[in-house]
């Protein structure tokens, strides 16, 4: 017999995705000791694990997997063999339609004017305050994109109208907004997306108290604080309108201590992303809900309450730092909504993280 622990090591999967697929009844272990309740698998099971890795991995519903890990080991094989080619046609026959459905929206698209190019403007100046912009750019810049498919998304939008400059990054798992008083400027919106290494650039000058100013020239932004200067062209595309992703329905708001909030992060259970993680890597998520004290609480494996909301748990221990707060207040609103992570003395920062289904 082997143990959870090897049988997670030898299956690649891992030791939460083993309890929550015995609770689900697709892989239960071979023996649990009364006493203790700790898991042994047969070593066959482990195959049947790998196996289940690779089902989930092409999308299979778990109603399937549970029949395709019942025939897999039997001497008729027809039934595991129907259901995967069944599966695929399934695959198949969505991509098909999903190709339909995007070569109509290529259409439309190519139809439609670009709204963002009358942003784009002449030579506009302003000033800023150096430790106001320094906090700003702290608080979006580790929701920027790195997709190379995505080059849109692979800087910080510089959002400047009505006397306000906001700064925005997403990478359209978390999205995250800044806001500052900027003086100067009091002439029609204008939108730059600086790349990120001349985001940083900016940020490695902004280390005094005195007020930094920000040039946007067509395609050119520069940043100059006292004696030192840095510059760059801004990307050549246009920034997804994000005022329309930030209008949510009120939800249930929760102050959080961020230090003990981290710690439960990092000690209590978590659950594994088997849809293969928000970003294809496999990552974790942290299944959330709020107690009715009010209070945040990190669900434990057995939960299955119908109000947990399932977040990437490195996502949202970015968020809490970006935050830069002891307290933070965190938004829920629909388990599929985004949760929102806000500063309780600063409403126009704040950061948006994109939920995880839990039906799988």
């Amino acid at each position: 017999m082997r143990s959870i622990g090897e049988t997670a090591r030898d299956s690649g999967l891992g030791v939460s995705a083993l309890r929550f697929y015995d609770r689900a009844g697709v892989l239960v272990p071979a023996r649990v000791d009364p006493v203790s309740g700790y898991r042994w698998y047969a070593p066959e099971q482990v195959e049947e694990a790998r196996v289940l890795v690779r089902l989930r991995r092409a999308g299979m519903p778990l109603a399937d997997v549970r029949l395709v890990l019942a025939g897999w080991s039997g001497a008729d094989r027809d039934l595991v063999r129907t259901l995967l080619e069944a599966h695929l046609r399934r695959l198949e026959q969505g991509l098909s339609e999903a190709r339909d459905e995007f070569s109509t929206l290529r259409a439309l698209l190519d139809h439609r004017e670009n709204p963002m190019t009358s942003l784009r403007t002449g030579t506009v100046r302003l000033s800023v305050p150096a430790p106001e912009l320094a906090a700003a750019l702290d608080a979006v810049r580790f929701a920027a994109g790195t997709d190379p498919a995505l080059p849109m998304l692979g800087g910080v939008l510089f959002d400047l109208e009505d006397g306000a400059l906001r700064v925005v990054a997403t990478d359209r798992y978390r999205l995250a907004v800044g806001r500052l008083d900027a003086a100067g400027y009091d002439g029609p919106r204008v939108q730059a997306v600086v790349p990120t290494p001349l985001v940083d650039a900016m940020r490695a000058l902004l280390t005094g108290r005195e007020d930094v100013r920000l040039t946007v020239d067509g395609g050119r932004v520069t940043l100059e604080s006292g004696d030192g200067q840095t510059a760059g062209q801004c990307l050549a595309h246009d920034f997804p309108d994000y005022r329309r992703l930030v209008h949510l329905p009120s939800g249930c708001r929760a102050d959080v201590d961020v230090p003990a909030f981290r710690r439960s992060l990092e000690t209590r259970p978590f659950r594994p992303d088997e849809a293969g993680g928000q970003d294809g890597t496999g990552s974790v998520l942290s299944v959330l809900r709020v107690a009715d004290d009010g209070t945040v609480t990190v669900c434990d494996d057995g939960d299955e309450a119908p109000d947990r909301t399932a977040v990437n748990r490195a996502y949202l221990l970015h968020a809490l730092d970006a935050g830069a707060r002891d307290r933070l207040v965190l938004e829920f609103g629909a388990p599929t909504a985004p949760l929102v992570i806000r500063r309780p003395d600063d409403e126009d920062t704040f950061s948006l993280l994109m939920p995880v289904r839990l039906d799988i």
